[in-house]
């Protein structure tokens, strides 16, 4: 208990709690912009949720795709395949005691390119700003988990 007590404690555990929970508040607010967007335009995926909203009607003329909803989504999308994955690596890696600077950096790098990827996807800001904010947080996991691998290595 007293381990788990001074893990708690720790700078690097407390900057890796508090940019984990930013970019899954982050993450959580895409799928409420995905309902604002599925309700403005009246588009659903769903057969009763697009019935809710026919009011008697043509139920079929509400399940539809529509290009803002599907970009949302796709934004959304990319921050469970990227966000996930840091969550996990920037766990170990918070538990492999690594200087409190180098965490920061990594941190709020990848805090702040998640953040830049959304707005460039939602904007939609002309490429390569997209990608390259996709490539920035992606390489933030890869470097923590060459960290943790070089590190802590046990064959």
């Amino acid at each position: 208990m007293a381990g788990l007590n001074k893990l708690i404690e720790s700078d690097v555990f407390r900057a890796y709690a508090t940019y984990a929970t930013i970019v899954l508040l982050k993450m959580m607010l895409m799928s409420l912009v995905t309902a604002y967007y599925r309700l403005t335009r009246k588009v659903f995926a769903n057969r009763e949720d697009a019935a809710v909203h026919s009011k008697g009607g043509d139920v079929k003329k509400f399940l539809r795709t529509d290009e803002d909803v599907e970009r949302v989504r796709r934004c959304h999308l990319n921050d469970l395949e990227n966000i996930v994955p840091f969550i996990g690596v920037g766990l170990v890696y918070s538990l492999t005691n690594p200087d409190l600077f180098t965490a920061l950096l990594h941190f709020r790098i990848f805090a702040g390119a998640r953040i830049l990827h959304s707005f460039a996807y939602l904007i939609p800001l002309p490429q390569p700003g997209r990608g390259l904010s996709w490539l920035i947080g992606y390489g933030v996991t890869i470097s923590m988990a060459y960290s943790i691998l070089s590190t802590t290595l046990y064959l």
